[in-house]
C-alpha cells in the first residue's frame, strides 16, 4: 500500500495508451520511402543534370515559383521588400503608373484654380504698372469688361490729340462738330482693341495655350491704352513731331511687347516666346497705327 501511487499510477497508463510518434524522416528525392501525397502535388519540377546523374531541382522561392537572385519571382501580396535594391527588380502592369499620378503640365487641359480674389479696379491698373507679373496671374480667369471699356474709351478719347493733323482740326472745329468726331474716335478704339485682343488670344490658343478669351481681350485692352498713356500726355502740349514725344513712343511700345508677353505667359501658361509670337499682330498694329502715325 505505501509504494502504490495513483497519480504515478494514472501517469503510466496515459503515457501507455498514447505513445508518442517520431517526426517522419525527411523526404529525400530519388530514393527510399514514397513522398506523402501533398509533397508530390507540391514537388518542384526536376531538371535533368547535364552529363547524366541525379536530376537537379530548382532552386524553390516561398511563393512556389522559381527563385531568381535571391528574390522570389512572383511578387508578394503585401509588396517586395527587395524590390528597386541592387540585383532586383520589380515588376509593373501594363496600365499601372509605378510613380503615381504627376501633376503634368497638359495645354489645352482644365484650368487649375485663380490664384487670388478678384482685384478691385485700383489694384488691378496699378499692378498692371508696378506688378504685372502677379497681377496677370491672379486675374487670369476673371473677366476685366468693366475696367477695359472705360480705360479704352478714355484713351481713345484722348488719342485723337495725339496726331499733330487731327488734333488741329478737331481744336479749329465748332464744339458741335468736335463732339461727335471724339466720341466716334473713342469707339473705334475700343472696337479695335476687342478685335486685336481677340486675334491675340486666338493666336495664344493655337500655339498651345489654355486661358479664357474674356480675360486675355480685356487686359490687352488695357495694356495698350496704358502704356501709351505717357506719351498721349506729352503729345498733348508738345505735338506728335517732338523727340521727346518719338522717345517716349518707342519706350512705352516696347513695355507693351513686355507686358503683352508676360500677360499671355500667366493667361494661357505658354512660354515667353510663344507668348510674344501670340502677342506679335496687336504689336505691329499698335506700332503702325499709333506709333508711326504719330512718330
Amino acid at each position: 500500500m505505501a509504494g502504490f501511487r495513483i497519480g504515478r499510477g494514472r501517469d503510466n497508463r496515459t503515457s501507455q495508451q498514447q505513445p508518442q510518434q517520431a517526426p517522419p524522416p525527411p523526404y529525400r528525392g530519388g530514393g527510399g520511402r514514397a513522398a506523402p501525397p501533398y509533397a508530390q502535388q507540391q514537388q518542384p519540377p526536376q531538371w535533368p543534370q547535364a552529363g547524366g546523374g541525379h536530376p537537379q531541382q530548382r532552386p524553390q522561392g516561398p511563393y512556389g515559383e522559381p527563385e531568381y537572385l535571391g528574390a522570389p519571382y512572383q511578387q508578394p501580396p503585401h509588396g517586395d521588400p527587395y524590390a528597386n535594391n541592387p540585383g532586383h527588380t520589380q515588376a509593373f502592369s501594363v496600365n499601372e503608373d509605378p510613380y503615381g499620378d504627376g501633376a503634368t503640365y497638359r495645354a489645352g487641359a482644365a484650368a487649375a484654380a485663380p490664384a487670388g480674389p478678384r482685384l478691385h479696379w485700383k489694384q488691378l491698373l496699378s499692378g498692371i504698372v508696378l506688378r504685372p507679373g502677379p497681377t496677370f496671374w491672379q486675374m487670369r480667369d476673371y473677366p476685366v469688361w468693366g475696367p477695359a471699356l472705360i480705360v479704352t474709351f478714355l484713351y481713345g478719347m484722348l488719342a485723337i490729340f495725339g496726331f499733330d493733323k487731327a488734333r488741329e482740326e478737331t481744336i479749329n472745329a465748332t464744339i458741335s462738330s468736335a463732339i461727335p468726331y471724339v466720341l466716334t474716335t473713342a469707339v473705334a478704339f475700343v472696337i479695335g482693341g476687342l478685335i486685336l485682343g481677340a486675334v491675340t488670344h486666338t493666336l495664344a490658343r493655337q500655339l498651345g495655350g489654355d486661358g479664357a478669351w474674356q480675360p486675355t481681350v480685356g487686359l490687352s485692352m488695357l495694356i495698350m491704352s496704358i502704356t501709351d498713356a505717357p506719351r498721349l500726355i506729352f503729345a498733348l502740349f508738345l505735338g506728335g513731331e517732338n523727340s521727346l514725344v518719338q522717345g517716349l513712343g518707342w519706350a512705352t511700345w516696347l513695355a507693351a511687347g513686355a507686358l503683352f508677353t508676360s500677360m499671355v505667359s500667366k493667361s494661357h501658361d505658354l512660354p515667353w516666346p510663344k507668348a510674344l509670337g501670340a502677342s506679335a499682330i496687336q504689336l505691329i498694329a499698335l506700332l503702325s497705327i499709333i506709333k508711326l502715325g504719330t512718330i
